[in-house]
């Protein structure tokens, strides 16, 4: 196989062992059920969206992801459901998992709520080994399924927001049968916040920080302002610690429809002179009748 196929399979098993495996997205600020389960129901709707991220371009084996999330408040609003579904590649591993949630909301004042969110599921994990080396005994083939749960807390307004979340608790071993195997599931703490400011009538500023800690890895920030034309267009740029530069855009399409793209910039230099970059497409649908409640809580 190529180099750089061989490349990104040594990447991700240095990555199984010791640091993250948890797929990354530029867009978390519109995506953030797949982060943090107490998202559940803040959109006040039934919300559905999908999002596929294609990482490194130009590198064979690079990372390709796929989620899907759809989530509602139920019960007199207090209550919220909401599933996801994520499809992970790179090389020549494949993770698939699927994740119910379930949050309970508190309203703390007119217009602020107190979310807290659990979330299980099963991720089903398949690593073709044998593939990335020309030498068949050279590579072990593991293919499993793991369960998981995880919890998290999300406060928000119209204005604003901040959560902090463990999606995933567990630390589940991969290919337990072989003992020379330190294959694992890394526990990822996520904390987020962003503010919505009126710069005039028709210019907002959204900033958002992402703070990523993972056990056998640097802290990782992700540093992001996205302004808001006329509650239409979304432009927007990150920093990405030790990873990129990125530039989003948005499109409100209608107080329901919702688009959204982002290029990132890669800043380690030998990905720069191997890769054309990373690019991620979004699209947001919000169900309901209920323009109000559409229109509120699309800042996040």
């Amino acid at each position: 196989m190529k180099r750089s196929t061989i490349y990104i399979a040594l990447l991700w098993l240095c990555q199984v062992g010791y640091a993250q495996q948890q797929a990354m997205f530029t867009q978390y600020m519109f995506n953030g059920l797949v982060l943090n389960p107490a998202y559940a129901g803040s959109h006040e709707t039934v919300s559905a969206t999908a999002l596929a991220r294609e990482q490194w371009t130009g590198i064979d084996g690079a990372p390709s992801t796929q989620t899907f999330s759809l989530h509602s408040p139920v019960v007199n609003q207090r209550f919220a459901l909401g599933l996801v579904l994520l499809h992970d590649e790179i090389g020549v591993t494949d993770q698939t998992g699927a994740y119910l949630s379930y949050a309970y909301r508190i309203p703390v004042s007119e217009n602020i709520k107190l979310s807290f969110g659990l979330q299980g599921g099963v991720t089903f994990f398949d690593a073709r080994l044998s593939e990335a080396f020309e030498n068949d005994q050279v590579g072990i083939d593991v293919s499993e399924s793991q369960g998981n749960f995880g919890f998290g807390t999300y406060i928000y307004s119209d204005r604003f927001y901040a959560g902090i979340s463990v999606p995933q608790l567990l630390e589940n071993e991969f290919d337990r049968d072989n003992p020379d195997s330190d294959s694992r599931i890394v526990r990822h703490y996520f904390g987020t916040v962003g503010y919505v400011f009126d710069l005039s009538r028709s210019l907002k500023l959204k900033p958002n920080i992402l703070v990523k800690a993972v056990d056998g890895a640097p802290l990782e920030f992700d540093v992001n302002a996205n302004f808001l034309i006329h509650d239409i267009v979304w432009l927007g740029v990150s920093w990405r610690s030790f990873d990129s530069f990125d530039a989003l855009v948005q499109f409100q399409v209608t107080p329901k429809l919702q688009f959204g793209y982002a290029y990132d910039f890669a800043t380690t230099s030998e990905l720069r002179r191997v890769n054309g970059g990373s690019h991620e497409f979004m699209v947001n649908y919000r169900f309901g009748s209920n323009k109000s409640r559409i229109i509120t809580p699309r800042y996040f």
